[in-house]
């Protein structure tokens, strides 16, 4: 793949700030920057995250059928490396995190096949995590 990727931002809200400081910070295990009392920055797998403070915050259920599955809509997440995903997958099924698709492989024997996983956190926005066997298959077409 060999593209020199940058990180990316990526501002969200929250409906608890002290929530979503252990769900990132402890259970993700993502460094926590600067923050304030309406806005926390955390480094995910080295993109910057910000939840920002918003009381009423409740996200849409929305949800897309991909491969059998009913995947939510708006989420967010990091392509990790396999060795990295089993790793965050068992320490989320050690932690009883309530899983809206259970880590599984997507699109078996085909183009793309990946690793995957959906969860919310305490506010409700959805994450996915996925992995590839070979890193080529992501932007791969046929």
């Amino acid at each position: 793949m060999n593209i020199e990727l940058r990180p990316f931002h990526l501002a969200f809200p929250v409906n608890d700030l002290a929530a979503a400081r252990r769900f990132y910070g402890d259970l993700l295990g993502c460094e926590e920057g600067r923050s304030s009392d309406q806005w926390i920055d955390f480094n995910l797998y080295g993109h910057q995250i910000v939840t920002h403070l918003d009381s009423h915050a409740k996200p849409d259920t929305v949800t897309n059928a991909v491969d059998g599955e009913n995947v939510p809509v708006p989420h967010f997440g990091v392509v990790l490396t396999m060795v990295q995903w089993e790793a965050l997958a068992e320490r989320l099924k050690q932690h009883g995190t309530k899983f809206v698709i259970a880590p599984t492989v997507r699109f078996r024997g085909e183009t793309g096949e990946q690793a995957t996983m959906f969860f919310c956190d305490p506010s409700g926005n959805a994450l996915e995590f996925k992995a590839f066997a070979d890193d080529d298959a992501l932007f791969a077409t046929a």
